[in-house]
């Protein structure tokens, strides 16, 4: 049976963008000792980079392999609820005169804005948010943080989103071009699951 730890730290590994698996090999004293993701993606490095920092955490003396499997070809995706619900990120400006980020979402022709204060970082995933909630999404779910990674391919952003009801956290980690859209595209990453089991995928 998981323990409630290993539970948690499972659930951590599959919020990482891409992860389709996760195994575990354990020690004679019943310790994790390896951990294997299988991950869908061109270029897993920063998942793996982060998958570690993960695993050290909770179990320092495990070793971490990652699988890497092609994406599934745009013919082998069409008419998935993908498809007809995709929530896009359209845009993600910080306006450092006034001190303001502005998030656009596009959802089906419907477009969201949200606003924050916060700065790039917490300020883009609370944004995030906020558009979503515009649109329409009921989104139960509150941040708990939003942090920088240093990796040896840059700083991806890794955003905790904490339910009202008594579930696991939410992790979404993404990389971009800027701290805010790294921010905004970690937030919809750590709402995958949820969006799309309401018929609408971020």
């Amino acid at each position: 049976m998981i323990s409630p730890t290993e539970e948690d730290f499972e659930l951590e590994l599959r919020a990482l963008p891409g992860v389709v698996n996760v195994g575990f090999r354990y020690s004679d004293k019943g310790d994790v000792n390896a951990v294997t993701l299988v991950v869908q993606s061109e270029d897993a490095g920063p998942v793996r980079v982060v998958a570690k920092q993960i695993v050290s955490l909770y179990y320092p003396d495990a070793t971490v392999s990652v699988e890497e499997m092609a994406p599934a070809p745009a013919a082998a995706r069409a008419g998935t609820v993908a498809e007809s619900g995709r929530v896009a990120l359209v845009r993600a400006e910080f306006n450092s005169h006034e001190g303001f980020c502005e998030v656009h979402l596009n959802v089906n022709g419907r477009v969201g804005v949200g606003r924050s204060q916060n700065g790039p970082l917490i300020g883009g995933a609370e944004a995030t948010l906020e558009a979503l909630r515009e649109l329409g999404f009921d989104v139960p779910f509150y941040l708990v943080g939003a942090v920088n990674v240093a990796t040896v391919r840059g700083w991806p952003v890794i955003v905790t989103l904490r339910p009202r009801a008594n579930e696991a956290d939410r992790h979404g980690v993404a990389q971009a071009e800027t701290e805010l859209v790294s921010s905004a595209k970690a937030t919809l990453n750590a709402l995958n699951r949820y969006i799309s089991q309401l018929g609408d995928f971020a």
